[in-house]
């Protein structure tokens, strides 16, 4: 219903006192407070209503009506009843933020008004909404006649002429109608949906991309998993979707928006579906990682592997290799707010990571199983490549499965906005095993090297197994104090003669140690005479005290450049 509709009741008792040309605003709800602040109670839309107890001095009013105004009400409606007219600061404050202000008369109870507006508002979303809104239901329900939320989108275009799309947190693409969102476009609209959320804005989400608008809605996980509403939002912003729309709600009708939120929840119904169809898989691999864990035999272990094999590899049979990543996600605890638990919130996240960022659709997970432990979550991957091809050069092979950075290069962007400055994302990557003996191992694996990437800069890193058998995996863990002083002692007197002299010694050890101490072909590389190679090299040793010529002052030097 419409503000000015109030007026044209009698009954009611309304005088209008500011706002006039913001009658035309839809009413979706009517609340009555006397609180000094009632936002955690307002989601936009409502009618308020005020006996104004909480109104004790001439200061009290533009923070009250700020408060309304940011939560989007419909407009204030203030009773005569406790101090006759209504105080001239409130009306200056109401104008100020252009809020409609209504008096009440005294002989009104707001309980009337109350009644009025909810059976106009109920009556208008019956006639006009529920219609559309049980066509969706149908569509949504199990059976012959559902369709997913493929046909909810669907009809959003043929009924409303929008274009929407299901995105995951990463940006992958769950469900859309028509096109394909373009997977670059995809990410950015999901790493701002993520930023959004985590300063706390409330959905739909605007934006404009590339001259097109877009408004981006939360699906919030309502299945038994849920928990309250008024939880850490950190629980739920790696693992909530999202729908995109090609469209800027903010111009939308009331109708419109409600119509979308019915939109979200009946396709939260479908992700509490298929969250439950995972359960099955998450308890097979808490299975094999508790038997791994402590220490049972091989033949338990590869027993427990055959039963999984047929629900991670349906009509395949055994999976010839097997591979281990261990990811976790740690929020800082000290700005003052409870404690996130981070298995469960990693545990949904690496599912979704383990996913082809190509891939259309939400079952694409089907042969990951993913376990959480402690602060860890760890992931069973089955590998069903056959046997890699021969090289036709002396080249080695390239190593079967995942790889840890090319994990996390499609998703690093929206993950690192949702993750804002308070979070990090850390991820290891064993390599392939191919039976149960090796799986111990593989674990083992997979924690030290996400204990390699944890001890890196950045919201989101990984490390692979490769990087466990190079000075790689010792180089994150010397203490700060002391590759500072290794490092100084080596390279700060070239920086020094550098800055003095513009005699680029520094470039010219790192290209000498690259070609190997070759001086054709480092003297190539750098465009220099031999004999002019020889002098810096010849004053790189003068300055440091190290022979060039030797293997361990290489080394050293080697080392220092790395650590720099």
């Amino acid at each position: 219903m419409r503000l000015r509709a109030l007026l044209e009741n009698d009954a009611l008792g309304l005088r209008l006192l500011g706002g006039e040309d913001e009658l035309d605003r839809s009413v979706r709800g009517v609340m009555t407070t006397d609180l000094k602040d009632p936002s955690r109670y307002l989601s936009g839309g409502e009618l308020v209503l005020t006996g104004l107890a909480w109104l004790r001095d001439a200061a009290d009013a533009e923070p009250f009506v700020r408060i309304l105004s940011q939560a989007g009400v419909a407009a204030l409606a203030a009773g005569e009843a406790e101090l006759g007219d209504i105080p001239d600061d409130l009306v200056e404050a109401c104008s100020r933020h252009r809020l409609p202000l209504f008096a009440v008369n005294e002989t009104v109870a707001f309980a009337t008004i109350t009644e009025h507006v909810v059976r106009q508002v109920s009556g208008e979303r019956a006639g006009d909404l529920a219609a559309v809104v049980d066509r969706h239901r149908r569509l949504m329900t199990s059976g012959p006649a559902g369709g997913g939320p493929e046909a909810v989108l669907d009809l959003l275009g043929s009924d409303l002429d929008l274009r929407a799309w299901v995105l995951s947190p990463t940006g992958r693409q769950i469900a859309g109608a028509g096109e394909p969102l373009d997977h670059a476009l995809a990410a950015g609209l999901a790493g701002e949906h993520l930023a959004a959320t985590r300063t706390g804005r409330r959905g739909p989400h605007r934006l404009t991309v590339h001259g097109t608008a877009y408004s981006l809605f939360p699906i919030r996980n309502t299945g038994r998993a849920a928990g309250p509403a008024s939880r850490d939002v950190r629980e739920t912003v790696l693992s909530d979707w999202l729908l995109a729309v090609e469209a800027d709600a903010g111009d939308w009708p009331a109708a419109r928006l409600d119509l979308l939120q019915g939109v979200t929840q009946l396709i939260s119904v479908e992700r509490d579906r298929r969250d439950a169809a995972r359960t099955v898989r998450r308890r097979l691999a808490q299975e094999v990682l508790e038997l791994v864990q402590t220490g049972a035999a091989p033949a338990e272990i590869a027993a427990r592997l055959r039963v999984a094999a047929p629900v991670l590899l349906p009509g395949l049979g055994a999976a010839p290799h097997w591979q281990v990543v261990v990811a976790r996600v740690e929020w800082d605890q000290d700005s003052g707010q409870n404690p996130v638990e981070p298995g469960p919130v990693t545990q949904a996240l690496l599912e979704e990571i383990l996913v082809d960022p190509a891939t259309v659709g939400a079952e694409s997970a089907d042969r990951i199983a993913v376990a959480h432990t402690g602060d860890e979550a760890i992931a069973l991957v089955p590998l069903t490549a056959g046997p890699l091809p021969e090289s036709e050069d002396d080249s080695p092979a390239p190593a079967l499965g995942l790889h840890a950075d090319a994990l996390l290069a499609a998703v690093r962007a929206p993950l690192s906005s949702g993750l804002a400055d308070d979070g990090r994302l850390t991820l290891g990557v064993s390599a392939a095993v191919h039976s149960a003996e090796g799986l111990r191992g593989a674990l083992e694996e997979a924690r030290h090297a996400r204990r390699v990437a944890a001890a890196r800069p950045g919201r989101v890193c990984a490390a692979g197994h490769h990087e466990l058998a190079s000075h790689v995996l010792l180089l994150p863990f010397v203490p700060d104090d002391v590759r500072r002083a290794f490092t100084a002692r080596l390279l700060d007197p070239l920086r020094d003669y550098d800055r003095r002299h513009r005699a680029e010694l520094i470039p010219t050890l790192e290209a000498f140690l690259d070609c190997d101490g070759s001086w054709t072909r480092c003297a190539t590389r750098l465009h220099l005479h031999v004999n002019t190679l020889r002098y810096r090299v010849g004053r790189i040793e003068q300055l440091t005290g190290r022979d060039l010529s030797r293997l361990e002052d290489k080394l050293d030097f080697f080392l220092a450049l790395r650590m720099s």
